[in-house]
């Protein structure tokens, strides 16, 4: 099956563009990054990376269109991650530390994952709004690089880069309910930093 966003750039890519080499990069580096560091940790997610790309300059003209482009450079990322680590599985920590603010339970959550009622959201251009967005926009940073690295790769793949929960599973080689886990807790953290800035105007 041929993905029709697909074809036209892997037309231009094995003609050798670099226009389109670029394209793809920027497109995709992020949720290969995202993968390889829930594998291997952040001390060789770049490596994987690098290595990956590598692999796939050297497969493009085998890339059959059987899934879609996203897919197959993801999965190229997560082989060689699996790779590095010479198949020695990671284990799954259900009990990550806690956030720091704590975290909530779940009567804030649908049967779905979703926010039941979601943060405030500030709709002002004033330069104290700006600034205290920029502030938020920070505060959320800080917190999500205290996730775990598979929490923080799971949320970053599911809510960034839109994969489906079974997806990330046959990425990342976790249980369907770890990775409901991982994202669950991931979301919590999240919500619990933006609840106590909004509550107190501090991280």
């Amino acid at each position: 099956m041929d993905y029709p966003d697909d074809s036209a750039l892997l037309t231009r890519l094995l003609a050798g563009e670099q226009k389109a080499f670029r394209e793809l990069v920027g497109t995709y580096q992020s949720a290969m990054r995202a993968v390889a560091f829930a594998i291997v940790g952040s001390r060789n997610a770049d490596e994987v990376v690098q290595d990956a790309w590598l692999a796939v300059v050297r497969n493009l003209d085998s890339f059959q269109g059987r899934s879609s482009l996203k897919t197959w450079l993801l999965t190229i990322t997560a082989n060689t991650a699996k790779t590095r680590l010479k198949h020695n599985r990671r284990e799954v920590l259900l009990d990550d530390l806690p956030g720091p603010h704590g975290s909530l339970g779940d009567e804030r959550f649908s049967a779905d994952g979703h926010w039941l009622l979601a943060p405030h959201a500030w709709h002002q251009d004033t330069p104290e709004a700006l600034l205290t967005e920029g502030e938020l926009r920070e505060c959320l940073e800080k917190t999500l690089s205290s996730l775990s690295e598979l929490q923080g790769s799971v949320l970053l793949l599911r809510e960034r880069q839109g994969l489906e929960l079974d997806e990330i599973c046959n990425l990342l080689q976790v249980s369907l309910s770890n990775v409901r886990v991982l994202l669950h807790r991931a979301r919590l953290k999240v919500f619990a930093t933006l609840e106590h800035f909004e509550e107190t105007g501090q991280c």
